[in-house]
């Protein structure tokens, strides 16, 4: 029998099932672990009061120096993030359009975005009264499409930084900075769940972006409503203004001294981090994965890692035309309902495969890869063994 995970005492009471979290550091399965000096950072800061103005002015400057940015400041998450972004480039510092907010009629309220990125946490844009205006087509932007949408309505163009949005044929960030820098338009990014790798905690905004918005709770393993928004000094700032503790908009997006301790103290732990152990560990981990399934007919197992899909090592699960075993969808389930509950990842490939299972490492405690092994091995042999 497959051993069960450990309860504890808080979810026990509250009758909430513990789950291994095979897929990622997705928010709905609890993001990633928190790292223990970060929550000894919180309980800390839990035991002095401060005044919160100070407080984010001074985890911001810290932040901005490890960033290499002009300023940054502490968000109740990286989709929060996308709100103060829009906030701050449509009202700015100015105190009677932060009061209006999200009413922006006669503002410059304009984000441009391309369709190839458009997504379903964009609506936070159109939280603070943006209105997106798409160019381009599914796989394909021109840049004269960027170039005639800048009208004096546009507050801002939008990126997104994402493996699957990034098809040959759109626009670069590069492009995008360019034609709006040309025009005077500020370049907002949301790369919030793409951390590791560490360089690209400077990359964008060296290239010119001026507002970034990052996960904290993520890669980052901070507090999981916490983010990052990095950028233009006057553009944080404006963002500040339109954030928690003030009277505005963001205030529902509040933040809270032990938060923002915990953030700041991740990062700076995984800053010091050496990346290459950390991949060469998750490929470790991934392998065993892929040793303990690799003789099952049918199936191709390998462990992959690139910048356009797999930002770190995967155990990938490809099914290839001569399967004849359950689907991934119907193992994915399985794994889901069963005892212990592993989430996997799971998606029809384009591959010349039928279908494909991944294990992402970055949540697996020590001990769980061979736990998601034998589960996994348990369910994809489960029709075979029946017949």
């Amino acid at each position: 029998m497959t051993p069960s995970k450990p309860v504890p005492e808080i979810y026990r009471r509250l009758g909430v099932r513990p789950i291994i979290h095979a897929s990622g550091t997705t928010t709905r399965y609890g993001g990633s672990i928190l790292r223990a000096e970060a929550l000894e950072a919180m309980r800390e800061a839990s035991t002095t009061l401060v005044n919160m103005d100070e407080l984010n002015e001074a985890a911001g400057a810290a932040i901005a120096r490890m960033l290499g940015a002009e300023a940054a400041f502490v968000t109740a998450g990286a989709s929060a993030g996308l709100i103060l972004q829009a906030a701050a480039c449509i009202a700015g510092a100015d105190p009677a359009k932060i009061t209006r907010l999200p009413d922006t009629r006669g503002m410059r309220n304009e984000i441009i975005i391309q369709r190839a990125h458009r997504f379903a946490y964009d609506q936070a844009y159109r939280v603070a009264g943006g209105v997106l205006v798409e160019i381009g087509l599914a796989r394909r932007t021109q840049p004269f499409e960027l170039e005639e949408a800048i009208s004096e309505r546009t507050a801002a163009v939008t990126y997104l930084v994402s493996p699957f949005t990034s098809p040959p044929g759109i626009l670069s960030l590069e492009d995008v900075l360019a034609i709006a820098h040309k025009r005077g338009v500020p370049v907002i990014v949301d790369a919030a769940s793409m951390l590791p790798p560490r360089e690209n905690l400077t990359k964008f905004v060296r290239l010119g972006a001026d507002l970034v918005s990052f996960s904290g709770g993520k890669g980052i393993r901070g507090p999981q409503s916490t983010g990052i928004l990095a950028g233009r000094r006057d553009l944080v700032r404006a963002a500040a203004l339109n954030a928690s503790p003030n009277q505005a908009l963001g205030r529902a997006a509040k933040t809270s001294k032990e938060e923002i301790a915990g953030l700041v103290t991740a990062l700076e732990c995984f800053m010091a981090e050496d990346e290459k152990a950390e991949m060469k560990r998750y490929h470790d981990v991934c392998a065993t994965v892929a040793e303990a399934l690799a003789d099952i007919p049918g199936l191709r197992v390998v462990v992959e890692q690139d910048a356009a899909n797999r930002v770190i090592p995967h155990a990938v699960v490809y099914f290839t035309p001569d399967w004849v075993g359950p689907s991934g969808h119907a193992v994915q389930v399985a794994l889901a309902q069963g005892a212990p509950h592993i989430y996997v990842q799971q998606g029809a490939h384009q591959g010349g495969y039928v279908d494909e299972i991944a294990v992402d490492p970055i949540n697996l405690q020590p001990g769980d890869e061979a736990i998601v092994a034998a589960r996994l091995r348990e369910e994809l042999t489960r029709v075979s063994r029946a017949s």
